[in-house]
């Protein structure tokens, strides 16, 4: 008899938490039809690359199931805005790092033309909403590292004019201008100690055209020393917080503070090893970061930072976009407000989005900064010396020419 109301206890308990989880899931969906769900980074365009070499013609992303993202993932994830993510790898810098990422954003600006009933280009915070009205996800391009400019102002207006509305201002590498966080693990030295001279004209010129500066991947000295600088509120694109997971590429206690005070945002990041520091973690892990982030800082600062297709592993009930509502109803159960969800959803990034572009307004009739990098942090073999007055370093550069020829050919004889 006992056997029998234990199994009966068991099933009305497995009926009710069912239950009570379906009732929080269909309140997520009806907040996420209200409140676009923006999400501020996924590398689906370097699948492209890497799987496809970015011939579309050969994809139908309707039907690809070898991603964390396609076109039924998205609106079953109900995906409103996504910045898509125009990154290329660190061993292109010094080399074609400037085409390479010219070409990652014609794959995004592509995707939209080719499903212009799914994707709608965006390029401002209103553009958002209005893609949002027409039940569309808002594509809008994130540059993933400084190297992708190749230490040029030129090349960095030349992108916001092309759409990218953010730039990460390093990746996994120190740029001749800004260190990366790699250097606060000790696994390579630093250079700049934080930025350059250059680095803060960069910094400072993004605020003038209305670039959003995005300190994901960079020193934390860097986050400091932009956060000091900036007019303007900053984003982590795809970082989590460093109490939950002490992994050098997620967020101290002290700068989450200061990202407030600063009016910006920390864009919560799924890796498994940035969300735990291990191989595994799940939803519930994930809401920790959230939970962590308002505890210290408060709802005003979060947003989604998924890195799908960017990393190998995600946690379990977070295998793809798909799963976004899953996250907000395990917020719900965590007694999360309508209200913090709504400024997690995409409240927080139209905020900030709208305020870089009043900074943006405010700076009008400034005149571009054109004063280039010192010949002298940008010299080596790869790149030519034209319009600097000074030529004494760049005889550096022409003396390595007769040594990579000879390593060159002893390649070749070996």
């Amino acid at each position: 008899m006992m056997d029998w109301v234990k199994t009966v206890y068991l099933v009305l308990w497995a009926f009710t938490y069912n239950s009570v989880a379906d009732d929080f899931k269909e309140q997520a969906l009806k907040l996420m039809a209200d409140t676009p769900l923006i999400d501020g980074h996924n590398d689906l365009p370097w699948q492209m690359r890497s799987l496809f070499n970015n011939q579309l013609n050969m994809v139908d992303l309707n039907k690809l199931n070898t991603t964390h993202t396609n076109i039924p993932k998205i609106k079953e994830g109900r995906l409103s805005a996504q910045f898509w993510a125009a990154y290329v790898p660190c061993d292109t810098q010094y080399k074609d790092a400037v085409r390479q990422t010219l070409e990652q954003i014609d794959v995004i600006h592509r995707m939209c033309h080719e499903y212009p009933e799914v994707f709608k280009f965006a390029a401002s915070s209103q553009d958002i909403l209005d893609a949002f009205e027409q039940n569309k996800t808002a594509s809008l391009i994130g540059v993933e590292g400084g190297h992708s400019i190749d230490s040029s102002l030129g090349t960095l207006r030349t992108m916001y004019q092309l759409g990218v509305r953010y730039l990460t201002i390093t990746h996994s590498c120190n740029t001749p201008w800004a260190d990366n966080w790699l250097v606060d693990t000790g696994s390579e030295p630093e250079m700049h100690g934080g930025l350059s001279e250059f680095g803060k004209q960069v910094i400072w010129e993004m605020n003038r055209i209305g670039m959003l500066i995005d300190l994901s991947h960079v020193s934390e000295k860097v986050m400091n020393q932009v956060l000091d600088i900036s007019k303007a509120p900053i984003i982590f694109s795809h970082s989590s917080a460093y109490s939950v997971c002490n992994h050098k590429r997620n967020v101290p206690d002290d700068v989450l503070m200061r990202v407030k005070e600063k009016r910006g945002i920390v864009m919560v990041n799924f890796y498994n090893d940035y969300v735990t520091c291990s191989p595994t973690a799940n939803i519930s892990d994930v809401a920790d970061h959230f939970d962590h982030i308002k505890k210290v800082a408060g709802s005003s600062i979060i947003g989604f930072g998924g890195d799908y297709d960017g990393v190998t592993r995600v946690p379990e009930g977070l295998g793809d976009v798909s799963k976004y509502p899953d996250l907000v109803a395990e917020l719900l159960r965590r007694k999360w407000s309508e209200d913090e969800i709504r400024d997690a959803l995409g409240r927080n990034l139209l905020r900030v989005f709208s305020e870089v572009e009043e900074v943006r307004d405010h700076l009008n009739g400034t005149k571009p900064d054109d004063i280039p990098i010192p010949l002298k942090e940008v010299q080596n073999p790869c790149r030519t010396d034209f319009g600097y007055q000074d030529k004494s370093s760049s005889t550096c550069i022409k003396s390595f020419y007769p040594l990579v020829l000879v390593l060159s050919l002893l390649n070749k004889l070996l």
